[in-house]
């Protein structure tokens, strides 16, 4: 089994790929991540390098292989299926799971975390919407429109939300646009940088375009 440091390392690189066109991610953002200085994120990619879990060019940046990519799902599946059996059987609040979830990733048997997906019927996404990768390592695609880019007026429903940091998701809550939520556009007004939000029966909501953009939707069907 990999050490912690390892998993955490392919985790955030794996997440990082996913806003970066190219995939390579530079080393001086990947030692930001980790919160370490860039000698020692370097050593470590060094390391997964090695290890063939990584491609490294000194002057590219870093990327995920093949079965560097599928440790890191493997660590995503857990951390996300240990999100969701805190709620919804622990009982703990969606915006405390996050950092709970990090410690207990590590540590899950695999013999437990099969028990936990089957308790659960086989999840698709965890309670903030983030999809939960298949015991093979599979991910299900997501809507890729926002709050900011669909359409005005159409009948929406909230699929995921982007920012786990705790005080934010207390916010969500309080607002009605957690996911699974009915929601529609009423408005932007790029000059005010922002997005009128109606989520159902509550009154309309004013959002800056960076909080609206942390939401991810469908169109809703009647």
């Amino acid at each position: 089994m990999a050490s912690r440091t390892i998993e955490n390392y392919l985790k955030q690189l794996y997440l990082e790929q996913q806003h970066v066109a190219e995939e390579s991610v530079a080393m001086g953002r990947l030692a930001t991540l980790m919160g370490v200085v860039p000698g020692t994120a370097t050593s470590m990619v060094k390391a997964l390098a090695d290890s063939a879990l990584v491609n490294y060019e000194p002057r590219t940046g870093v990327k995920l292989t093949a079965a560097g990519e599928q440790l890191a799902l493997h660590v995503i599946r857990r951390h996300r299926l240990v999100e969701l059996f805190l709620v919804q059987i622990v009982g703990l609040d969606w915006s405390e799971v996050h950092q709970e979830a990090e410690e207990l990733e590590h540590v899950i048997s695999e013999k437990l975390l099969e028990r936990i997906d089957l308790l659960l019927g086989h999840p698709k996404v965890d309670p903030h919407g983030d999809p939960i990768p298949s015991a093979q390592g599979q991910v299900e695609e997501l809507p890729p429109n926002t709050l900011v880019t669909c359409q005005e007026g159409e009948p929406l429903q909230v699929t995921r939300v982007l920012d786990q940091d705790a005080a934010f998701l207390q916010w969500v809550n309080q607002s009605g646009l957690t996911p699974g939520s009915r929601v529609q556009v009423v408005s932007r007004n790029p000059q005010a940088d922002s997005v009128c939000v109606q989520s159902q029966d509550r009154p309309a909501l004013t959002l800056s375009t960076s909080a609206a953009a942390k939401f991810l939707v469908k169109p809703r069907v009647a």
